[in-house]
C-alpha cells in the first residue's frame, strides 16, 4: 500500500479512529484502488504514520477481515483478498444507511457548510458510483 493513498484520520473526531480507518481502507478497497493480492502495511507502520496505537490498526484490519476484505497472518500481514459484491443489501443494511448518512449530513450543515455544497459532494459521490 506504499503506492496507494494516504489513510487520513481525525483525532478529533467522534468517530473512533479504527473506524476511520476501516472506513478509508474500506473505500480504497471498493473504488478498486487496493486491488486483490495488495498487501498493506504492517500494524505497527500504519499505526505510527497515522499517530494511533497499533491496537487500533489491529482492530481496524480484523474487522476488514471479518468482512471478508483482508487475509491476516502472522508475520505475513494484510493480503487483500478476492471478495464478491454481495447480489442485494437486506434491508437493515440500507437502514443503517440512511442513519449514518443523515448524521453525516447533519454533523457538515452543523459545521457550516451549506445545503447545496452537501448535494453537489452527495452528487459527486453517487457519479462516481457509475464506474
Amino acid at each position: 500500500m506504499s503506492t496507494a493513498p494516504r489513510i487520513r484520520i481525525d483525532l478529533n473526531s467522534p468517530v473512533p479512529a479504527y473506524q476511520q480507518i476501516v472506513d478509508a481502507i474500506r473505500a480504497l478497497l471498493v473504488d478498486g484502488t487496493l486491488a486483490q493480492g495488495a498487501v498493506l502495511p504492517p500494524v505497527r507502520r500504519l499505526a505510527m504514520d497515522l499517530g494511533v496505537h497499533f491496537n487500533t490498526v489491529a482492530e481496524a484490519y480484523r474487522v476488514l477481515a471479518a468482512e471478508g476484505w483482508l487475509d491476516l497472518r502472522r508475520r505475513r500481514g494484510a493480503t487483500v483478498l478476492e471478495r464478491d459484491t454481495p447480489a442485494k443489501a437486506d434491508p437493515a443494511t440500507i437502514d443503517e444507511f440512511r442513519r449514518r448518512l443523515r448524521g453525516l449530513v447533519a454533523e457538515v450543515l452543523a459545521k457550516g457548510a451549506t445545503p447545496a455544497r452537501v448535494m453537489r459532494e452527495l452528487r459527486t459521490q453517487a457519479e462516481g458510483l457509475d464506474r
